[in-house]
């Protein structure tokens, strides 16, 4: 017996970045030319503070304030409606080893140029950098639009 073949899974990289709102857009749209559903992933950490008595969680944040973050960021991206086959993960860790291994499996690992790191003149961020060299799948850098939408 014949097993169906696999609905390909776009797995995207979401920070609240401009480039990441990007990205997750042409995730939608290359999912729905392939047939395909599209994994929407941001990574948490718990904030906190390393000083001399060692590291100090941050006693005001809130993983419902992160979930509530998340819900904006793709109300934002998509106002008139979530488009069917988005789905989103909220998992907690460094944002590239979260990305590399949801890219386990999947079609292609979509991310933004640049994120909300700090390095403005870096022509890649960080966690794109390490996605393209390490992920388990083909990779595709999304530029921020001109407009900014």
């Amino acid at each position: 017996m014949e097993r169906p073949e696999a609905v390909p899974r776009v797995v995207v990289g979401v920070d609240g970045s401009p480039s990441s709102y990007a990205a997750l857009r042409w995730a939608v749209r290359y999912a729905q030319t392939v047939g395909g559903v599209v994994e929407a992933v941001l990574a948490w950490d718990t904030p906190s503070d390393v000083g001399w008595s060692g590291p100090a969680i941050d006693p005001d944040f809130d993983l419902q304030q992160a979930r509530e973050r998340f819900t904006h960021e793709l109300h934002t991206v998509f106002p008139d409606g979530r488009p069917a086959g988005l789905e989103e993960r909220l998992v907690e860790g460094d944002p590239s080893e979260v990305l590399i291994r949801a890219s386990e499996g999947a079609a292609v690992l979509v991310v933004g140029r640049r994120g909300r790191g700090g390095f403005v003149r870096a022509m890649l961020g960080s966690v794109t950098h390490r996605c393209a060299q390490h992920a388990a799948c083909p990779v595709i850098v999304v530029p921020q639009a001109k407009d900014g939408a």
